[in-house]
């Protein structure tokens, strides 16, 4: 299994293969066993099969092929609303309005996704996760019909992969996230030893010459994560925080 971790790659193209639900509770059912705050499993997982809804998420995922393609989608959730109830029915005042709740829910939705998403590769699933998820928050919201005090954090699409597979994308060497005892900062020379493999490849200076950039990192700032892109979606995040209940205030 080690090695099969080590050589993954994200899947964007499915075959016509169908995840039978067998295999998708299962593969649920062994996710739900990873690692969350308190034991209180503050997520919600939606599963999306019909291609009319598929269609519905697409624009919010900038139409991504993989949402309409894939058999499977799945939307993970920072979900505090199911807690908040059961509390309230058993009197017991839940204080998760807040956004110490929302982080400690998303950490738990991600965790979830991601001990899914080693079970379904083990299986032989492929899965793409979808950064989309939290720029486009809101009519994932209206199209998932998602109600207060859930917030969805990531989504993946997932099934059986087509072939050829794609290539496995390059990391950075350990030496560049990996710090002994204390936190190392870096410098011009450190970056440039940590970079230089990645920058020299050759997928990525075809990135470059296509994009029109004189190197690989203004690609990443200049095209893909502007910092006007960022700027705007951070503003429509916290509106999606503040209308879902957990940027509640409250005076001294």
């Amino acid at each position: 299994m080690t090695k099969s971790m080590k050589t993954r790659r994200t899947i964007r193209q499915y075959s016509s293969k169908d995840v039978p639900d067998e295999l998708l509770n299962e593969l649920l059912e062994i996710a739900a066993r990873a690692s969350n705050t308190g034991n209180m499993q503050l997520y919600s997982v939606i599963v999306t099969r019909s291609q009319e809804q598929k269609e519905r998420l697409a624009p919010a995922h900038f139409n991504q092929s993989s949402v309409t393609q894939a058999p499977v989608v799945l939307t993970f959730c920072a979900d505090a609303n199911r807690f908040v109830r059961w509390a309230s029915y058993r009197d017991a005042d839940a204080g998760f309005d807040n956004f110490q709740t929302f982080i400690a829910a998303s950490i738990d939705a991600m965790l979830l996704a991601q001990t899914f998403c080693v079970a379904a590769e083990y299986h032989g699933l492929g899965i793409c996760y979808l950064g989309t998820t939290t720029y486009n928050a809101a009519p994932i919201i209206d199209a998932l019909k998602i109600p207060r005090l859930v917030v969805p954090v990531t989504t993946l699409t997932v099934g059986y992969p087509a072939e050829p597979l794609p290539q496995q994308c390059e990391r950075l060497p350990l030496e560049a996230f990996v710090h002994q005892e204390y936190y190392a900062d870096y410098n011009e020379l450190s970056i440039n030893k940590l970079y230089a493999e990645k920058e020299s490849l050759e997928a990525n200076l075809r990135f470059v010459a296509e994009n029109g950039k004189e190197t690989l990192a203004q690609v990443f700032t200049d095209v893909r994560y502007t910092r006007a892109n960022n700027e705007y979606f951070s503003e429509e995040f916290i509106k999606v925080l503040k209308q879902q209940g957990f940027m509640t205030c409250r005076d001294d």
